[in-house]
């Protein structure tokens, strides 16, 4: 069975864009890259450029599934408003392109990777380069997490143990959140 799978690491300045293609139990790049976003003035307009690229990888790469990293806890509410917002948009991006989207921990996918929850960044980057076969990890390790987003959730076989969440459309989100949705 082929697959191929979007994944991303939502962020504010960097989101990480990686898409693998699952044939059998093999696992190739289709393609990995970072959208950065510093140099836009508003955060409404990193927002914009997030929606917009996320569609654009949809349409010219025709995923089957989505993968998300799912936001963090953390002190800062302000950052973590934000991050939300940008994973909202990408979310958005693919319930529109009717792609069925799923949403990992962090722990969970570093857990999938290395075996560890609490790994880091670049013990999750080393490892994928040899899974995947890199020559070299990129430098920017936001795409290495969005490559482990996808990898994580082809090894999670499309289910989501826990309290991760998926939606295959705005109507499946709206009978799984009924108190998000005003009537």
């Amino acid at each position: 069975m082929e697959k191929i799978i979007l994944g991303i690491d939502p962020g504010t300045n960097n989101m990480g864009l990686g898409i693998i293609e699952v044939k059998g139990s093999k696992i190739e790049i289709i393609t990995m890259d970072v959208l950065k976003l510093e140099k836009l003035q508003t955060h409404t307009l990193k927002l914009k450029k997030i929606f917009e690229t996320t569609l654009r990888i949809i349409d010219q790469y025709h995923p089957d599934e989505l993968a998300i990293e799912s936001p963090f806890y953390g002190k800062n509410v302000q950052s973590m408003l934000k991050l939300g917002r940008a994973q909202g948009v990408a979310l958005a991006a693919g319930l529109y392109r009717d792609i069925p989207v799923f949403e990992y921990s962090p722990r969970r996918i570093k857990q999938s990777i290395t075996g560890k929850g609490g790994a880091s960044k670049e013990q999750v980057a080393g490892l994928l380069a040899g899974m995947l076969s890199m020559k070299s990890t990129p430098e920017n390790l936001d795409i290495t997490d969005a490559l482990a987003v996808a990898v994580c959730h082809h090894f999670q076989g499309g289910n989501t143990p826990g309290n991760e969440s998926s939606y295959t459309g705005w109507k499946a989100f709206v009978s799984q959140n009924p108190g998000r949705v005003k009537k």
